[in-house]
């Protein structure tokens, strides 16, 4: 068996095509010789520090992403639904708050990411399932406890969420996104042969295994395990 291939993915939970693509590379975590690094990240500083504009500000682009998501989440089997005010929970709430507490839980898990992947999880379930809140205190301590953390630590990590150190740590994860060549999430990085493959979107996987060597089974890989 070769050494796993180190892949990181930086996403953020205010973007419902990180979320396609996060639970599609999650799924194969098991499947590909991977080493899959969880890295959360903010959209808002990638977007302002590429020069990028959102598609929501271009009325085609937007009216398309909304058919995009419909058949990309039958597709994949995320069980996505557009919020009734999408502008609204895309630019003017945000998600800063919540990457910084997604931030602070990987700060604080000793080992693995199994904290990180179900709160994030928890999170996006909340704004592009759900059509519930992601920025204020008590929403993102739902989110915290659906996701298996004890209320006691979800109080300490709303405070250390707001420590200058996680704001750094969140800072620090957005410049490398960025220093990546970034301009928008999901951005899947491939450490191959000692340099870095960068695929942006949740609709790069088969071209990403051809890179890294594997074989691309569908978005569902168990279920394409069972048919063979």
């Amino acid at each position: 068996m070769t050494s796993k291939k180190v892949v990181e993915l930086f996403y953020d939970v205010v973007s419902p095509y990180s979320w396609l693509g996060f639970e599609v590379i999650c799924r194969y975590r098991n499947v590909w010789n991977i080493d899959l690094k969880l890295r959360p990240a903010y959209l808002g500083g990638v977007m302002q520090g590429s020069g990028n504009k959102p598609p929501g500000v271009i009325p085609n682009k937007f009216m398309y992403m909304g058919k995009d998501l419909t058949r990309l989440s039958e597709y994949c089997e995320v069980p996505m639904q557009f919020p009734s005010d999408p502008f609204e929970v895309m630019f003017k709430k945000g998600s800063l708050s919540a990457m910084r507490f997604v931030t602070a839980v990987q700060a604080k898990e000793k080992s693995g990411d199994r904290q990180v992947e179900q709160i994030s999880r928890e999170l996006w379930r909340r704004i592009w399932s759900q059509d519930e809140d992601i920025t204020e205190p008590a929403s993102i301590a739902q989110a915290a406890v659906k996701a298996g953390i004890p209320e006691g630590a979800v109080k300490e990590l709303l405070e250390l969420s707001k420590s200058k150190e996680i704001k750094d740590k969140l800072k620090l994860s957005t410049q490398e996104a960025l220093d990546y060549g970034a301009f928008g999430f999901p951005l899947l990085v491939c450490h191959v042969d000692g340099k870095p493959e960068i695929f942006f979107g949740s609709d790069r996987f088969e071209l990403m295994a051809h890179c890294i060597g594997e074989k691309w089974l569908g978005p569902k890989p168990d279920k394409s395990t069972a048919k063979l």
